[in-house]
């Protein structure tokens, strides 16, 4: 008999085809956040994923092999979903000069690259399509000295900062660009750019799509009456502030396949409400969440903030994630079962995971969640996605796995090295 190491079907290149993919529960009856969920046609392995953050590393909207080793680092470790980072529909809708891009043809290829590498590793990649608005055209943060502080990045650095779009004519803070108030036809063009970037996502082979509708960006402008003025039809009412939300949704959902996942970011609140008269706040997003399952929405990622630098934000380890309960809650107290719920924010550690979601104890002393109660009665959410904990810990899915005693699969190549009985991580 001839013993062979068998390879990833499909892949260019050998690579030992790994199933279970990594991250996946080898015993029965893991707690849930290692436990299967399906969206659509899609198969999560476990309920962490690695959230879109943005790096400024990009050559002209292209991803280069930065990305390809940075977000594979996550994924073949562990996490059931790795997003890309703010992906600009436009190119005036980058952040930064060096921001990801989709919005022509020639970006496919790279985003192809480290989609075929996710899926040899047996595991799944999302992207998060967005359009910077007001808060367009800066450098990247690690050029200004003060914490938070942007500096605009002009035409010789590669900006556009006389191109920047707004839903009104306001500026984001001091240091931000003046934007233009979009015309009706600058709208279309935006969500025809998300519409297009859809397709070309497809083509890449991402497996799932956020539209990013939060922290001040083009969206979250539009949601806000502080930072939407307008008197025409995407001003005014509620149902006007989010006409460009819904109409980026119907774009996107028209041109993806019916089994792939999409999923909405959004600021829950601008923390705006103790200070301004009117604002988009946790009710605001209660409402419009009730509205995303008829528009073909699968999932709201629950973030908050970046609207206003004169927010003011109630930090505590569990100030997202508590917010993204109290959706929760609201929906399934209306019968609304067929939205899940994203959690995000300070998740760093899993010990005191089953504590807090079954006694409910030390909820402000927390540090992470566990989504364990299927039917809504304790649980805040459906998936914890996790940011900078991946940036120290890559490998983080296998520690919070270790750590909870659940056995799970690692790499092949890595499994002579699991970590040692009975050690803290």
């Amino acid at each position: 008999m001839v013993y062979r190491s068998e390879g990833a079907p499909d892949a260019p290149y050998f690579t030992p085809v790994q199933s279970p993919p990594a991250g996946t529960a080898t015993a029965e009856h893991p707690p849930t956040l290692f436990s299967p969920l399906k969206i659509r046609d899609v198969t999560f392995q476990n309920r962490i994923w690695v959230a879109p953050m943005c790096t400024y590393s990009a050559d002209k909207g292209h991803l280069t092999d930065f990305h390809l080793v940075h977000l594979g680092a996550y994924a073949y470790r562990g996490a059931s979903l790795t997003i890309v980072e703010a992906t600009s529909v436009t190119p005036n809708g980058r952040i930064s000069p060096e921001d990801s891009g989709l919005w022509e043809d020639s970006q496919i290829a790279p985003l192809k690259r480290i989609a075929d590498f996710l899926h040899s590793q047996n595991q799944k990649l999302g992207i998060q399509l967005a359009h910077a608005g007001r808060k367009a055209s800066t450098l990247a943060p690690w050029m200004s000295k003060e914490r938070g502080k942007a500096i605009i990045a002009t035409e010789e650095a590669g900006g556009w900062p006389g191109n920047v779009w707004g839903a009104s004519p306001i500026k984001w803070g001091e240091n931000w660009a003046e934007p233009k108030e979009m015309t009706i036809a600058d709208i279309k063009e935006v969500v025809n750019g998300f519409r297009d970037s859809a397709i070309r996502s497809v083509k890449a082979g991402v497996d799932v799509i956020e539209i990013h509708g939060a922290h001040g960006y083009l969206v979250s402008s539009f949601l806000s009456p502080i930072s939407n003025r307008r008197t025409d039809k995407y001003g005014g009412s509620f149902e006007n502030r989010i006409r460009i939300l819904v109409e980026i949704i119907e774009a996107v959902r028209a041109v993806i396949p019916s089994g792939m996942p999409l999923l909405v970011r959004v600021s829950a609140t601008e923390w705006m409400d103790k200070t301004a008269p009117e604002s988009w706040d946790v009710e605001s997003t209660i409402k419009l969440a009730k509205l995303l399952p008829a528009l073909g929405v699968d999932l709201l990622d629950v973030s908050s903030g970046g609207n206003n630098e004169k927010q003011a934000v109630a930090m505590f380890s569990e100030y997202q994630i508590s917010i993204a309960g109290q959706i929760r809650a609201a929906l399934l107290a209306e019968g609304i079962t067929n939205l899940l719920i994203g959690a995000v924010g300070m998740i760093t550690e899993a010990e005191a995971a089953k504590e807090i979601v079954e006694a409910g104890k030390n909820v402000e002393k927390a540090d992470t969640i566990e989504i364990s109660d299927e039917q809504g009665a304790i649980a805040k959410a459906d998936i914890v996605l996790v940011a900078r904990q991946f940036l120290r810990e890559p490998e983080w899915v296998l520690r919070v796995a270790h750590n909870l005693g659940v056995p799970v699969a690692w790499p092949k190549q890595y499994q002579r090295a699991p970590f040692p009985k009975g050690s803290k991580i």
